[in-house]
């Protein structure tokens, strides 16, 4: 018997690809992000492109003329929209990028307490106590500073790249996707692979016409609510919390946060409308979303709510630009396990 045998051998070989696969991806998990979140705009983009390509009068043939219209189309969208909804963002958001250290220099001292104080019509007690609070935890603001420029830095990227790489998916993702059918799979099993990976297709189209429906919903809520409440920019907020929707967990969080602490600066009825947003969000994870993904995922809300918790449990562990990635991708998983295992089974 010799020290190491054939099946040995190949156990340990398996073991050491997937270890040297997993290296891999830990080291360009950035460039898998961008490359996640650019598959996830084209699906969202192709609609629009088909729409396009079917009631166009010329080049109905031709894919990147439309590809074209569609971006031009977004665009004046976004425009137009920032334009009606907060006709003053940009000045303001110019106004706030000059000003932005100086305002973190302040914010870590303390001094920006008696500035809101001023503003605000808050006393002098008041406006000492938050200094008080804030030098006493001026190194874990500066820490959340350099967090906060971290990821806007990587936020601003992505947001620049995943639109351009989603090009090349829109223009030949088609072509792409059979290169890689042909590379994975045999001879035997190309045709199996190849059907396999067309029910993968429209069950991505599925799950973001789900998002979008989830998207849309939250925009009418949260509009609702902040206008029957009288808060400033109720629409613009709106729009901002619908969009934060496609990214779970940390989206919404974040419009919450938003949301609430424009209510406070501005004197509203913000305690009203964290209530209204804390039970929101229980509908739309144990009830909304759940029945919406069943729907269009062919999923049981009851596994889309096993799901959600499953989620919300992993969430305290790993980056959170990554974390969130995660999640999005995870919200499929239960019906890509699904549609391979029977695409197996047939195959």
């Amino acid at each position: 018997m010799s020290f190491l045998d054939r099946r040995t051998a190949n156990v340990l070989l398996t073991i050491l690809l997937f270890a040297v696969i997993l290296t891999i991806g830990y080291i360009a998990r950035a460039v898998i992000v961008i490359f996640a979140f650019s598959i996830l705009f084209a699906y969202l983009i192709d609609p629009v492109v088909r729409f396009l390509q079917r009631h166009s009068l010329f080049f109905k043939d031709l894919r990147g003329p439309h590809i074209a219209e569609a971006y031009l189309a977004v665009l004046i969208f976004i425009g137009l929209s920032a334009y009606g909804l907060a006709p003053e963002l940009l000045p303001r958001t110019d106004r706030l990028l000059k000003q932005m250290p100086a305002l973190m220099d302040s914010l870590s001292t303390g001094d920006i307490a008696m500035v809101m104080g001023h503003d605000y019509g808050w006393d002098d007690a008041q406006a000492l106590r938050l200094k008080s609070f804030l030098a006493q935890h001026a190194a874990t603001i500066q820490g959340l500073i350099r967090a906060i420029e971290r990821f806007a830095s990587a936020a601003i990227s992505g947001i620049v790249l995943v639109p351009i790489l989603a090009i090349f998916f829109l223009s030949d993702g088609e072509n792409l996707a059979n290169e890689l059918i042909r590379l994975v799979s045999t001879r035997e099993t190309y045709e199996a692979t190849r059907s396999l990976a067309a029910e993968l297709n429209a069950m991505l189209q599925h799950y973001i016409r789900a998002k979008v429906i989830l998207a849309g919903l939250s925009l009418i809520y949260c509009s609702a609510g902040m206008l029957v409440l009288g808060f400033p920019h109720a629409l613009a907020l709106g729009l901002s919390a619908g969009i934060l929707e496609f990214i779970p967990v940390a989206g919404w969080m974040t419009a919450a946060t938003a949301i609430v602490t424009v209510g406070i600066l501005t004197h509203s009825h913000w305690i009203w409308m964290a209530a209204l947003l804390g039970v929101w969000r229980m509908l739309m994870d144990y009830w909304i979303a759940p029945r919406v993904m069943g729907h269009e995922l062919e999923i049981h809300p009851i596994t889309g709510n096993i799901h959600i918790g499953g989620r919300r449990d992993r969430w305290d562990r790993g980056n959170l630009s990554f974390r969130a990635v995660g999640c999005c991708v995870a919200s499929c998983m239960a019906q890509i396990r699904l549609t391979c295992s029977t695409g197996f089974r047939t195959s």
